[in-house]
């Protein structure tokens, strides 16, 4: 399908605000199973330090897209755009700039009726990663 762009969300859990209860550890165990699918796009989460570091995937997929997970969507805390950038500029790294999509570690909707964040945090952790962006384009376009 042209103009069609795969990829693979690997979540490490959205239920709960405390991350002590969710996934943790880096993408090595799963790197062979990567390796082996036909997808274009990660799109994995490194907001939180729960996910390891950006060296293990980039180190052994840097030739593919990654959807890089910038802003927790379970914390009340705004990512500042400096935050961002540096999360960026870690995965320039290993990723050309144009193979970089910046999203929220997992989304903002609810489980089980219950939302992870209200509104206007979305909101805001949404338009940090959105001014980052620009001053990533800048710096590096």
């Amino acid at each position: 399908m042209s103009g069609v762009r795969v990829g693979l969300h690997v979540c490490r859990g959205n239920w709960s605000r405390n991350e002590e209860v969710l996934l943790q550890g880096d993408y090595a165990p799963l790197l062979p199973a990567f390796r082996q699918m036909n997808v274009r796009q990660l799109v994995l989460e490194y907001a939180t330090p729960r996910a390891g570091d950006i060296d293990v995937v980039g180190r052994a997929l840097g030739d593919r897209e990654i959807g890089l997970g910038v802003v927790n969507p379970r914390t009340e805390t705004v990512e500042t755009v400096a935050e961002i950038v540096a999360r960026v500029e870690r995965a320039l790294a290993y990723y050309r700039p144009e193979s970089i999509f910046l999203n929220p570690d997992c989304g903002f909707g609810c489980f089980a009726n219950r939302c992870v964040n209200d509104e206007a945090t979305a909101a805001a952790k949404m338009r940090a990663i959105a001014q980052a962006a620009g001053a990533v384009r800048d710096r590096y376009a």
